[in-house]
């Protein structure tokens, strides 16, 4: 036990080495424009000070969305996807993987859970013992089960997933910015110290690294946002566009999506007052999530559902999950899931 539990704290502690270099390399960037470049270098105040509001704007953004992202603990499913107690007493005295089947079905049908594995068998994670809610997945480096997981990050030694994927977005826009802005800043001294305009000082080296090094992060960095900026849009995740969710119906990489702006309001939030701030702003919780119409483009179920979408009406059953002016109950959900139909969202017409 004790060298196991060695080795997993030196694991734990290796796994910070990504987070201290990035932080070096922004420590060192921070003295690098606002010492070496803006007090040494630049000869006068106006232009000066300027550069130093800019930078350190877009600076004190990149830092926030970047440790917003790093500590922001993952978030697990509820302790309502747990198999009660007599459910899971069978389950674990069940040998057979048909019948332990039954039992997770029999539990998945008072939940809001329509994907399955490629086989059609209900997810169950042995090792959180949960039924998996819709786009949960294990992290085998967290040691847990993440609500919509995206990926595991080496360098914010962290799962981002529901509760940070909006953070990672902005930590990745403001560090292109960030990037930007210094290249944009440093290009007329490079050019100088390149050129011998400006004689040699101890600031040469700092200003012509310094844009080399934002130069060549903001290329690494473009397209990795360029590419989650596209997975908000189609409202996929990394592992979703690699592995398409299985629904009733079969796999469909479109399942959860409702047309750019309804994708974006899912990540980002309904108020775009909060969208460029890294607070929490998103909509739902992480358990569940509205589907399109399954075999329907995008962003015409998008078009169908602005038509045809209402609210609850009283005296009608509580939504299962809702929002974006679409519902659907629980027991019709299940119905169609079970019954083979080709609908996985429930559209009532105005009356």
């Amino acid at each position: 036990m004790a060298p196991s539990h060695a080795l997993r704290c030196c694991k734990r502690a290796l796994n910070w080495i990504p987070v201290l270099f990035i932080n070096l390399v922004v420590g060192w960037s921070y003295y690098a424009y606002v010492v070496e470049l803006c007090v040494y270098t630049i000869p006068n105040n106006p232009e000066r000070i300027s550069y130093l509001v800019l930078f350190h704007i877009f600076f004190t953004m990149f830092i926030w969305s970047y440790w917003k992202t790093i500590w922001s603990k993952p978030e697990s499913p509820s302790k309502v996807f747990c198999l009660p107690r007599a459910e899971k007493e069978l389950f674990e005295r069940e040998e057979r993987a048909e019948t332990q089947q039954e039992i997770l079905k029999k539990v998945a049908k008072n939940l809001p859970v329509y994907t399955r594995t490629a086989g059609g068998a209900v997810r169950y994670c042995d090792h959180c013992q949960v039924i998996k809610p819709d786009r949960c997945h294990h992290c085998s480096t967290c040691e847990m089960c993440v609500l919509k997981m995206d990926h595991h990050c080496p360098w914010v030694n962290n799962c981002v997933g529901f509760s940070n994927y909006k953070y990672f977005v902005l930590f990745l826009t403001y560090a292109a910015l960030y990037c930007v802005v210094i290249c944009a800043t440093v290009i007329q001294y490079f050019l100088k110290f390149w050129t011998k305009v400006l004689p040699d000082t101890h600031a040469k080296f700092h200003v012509l690294f310094l844009f080399f090094v934002a130069a060549l992060f903001f290329v690494s960095v473009l397209s990795l946002l360029g590419y989650h900026l596209w997975l908000v849009g189609k409202n996929r995740t990394t592992i979703e566009a690699f592995r398409a969710p299985v629904f009733a119906n079969g796999p469909d990489k479109n399942g959860f999506s409702l047309g750019f702006k309804r994708n974006a309001a899912e990540v980002f939030g309904d108020q775009g007052k909060y969208w460029m701030f890294p607070v929490s702003s998103n909509l739902g919780d992480g358990h569940s999530f509205v589907t399109r119409l399954v075999h329907i483009d995008p962003e015409r179920a998008n078009g169908i559902l602005q038509q045809n979408g209402k609210s609850p009406a009283d005296g009608k059953p509580d939504p299962c999950v809702h929002g974006n002016n679409i519902q659907y109950t629980a027991d019709d959900s299940k119905e169609n899931i079970e019954g083979g139909q080709t609908d996985s969202v429930k559209v009532e017409n105005e009356q």
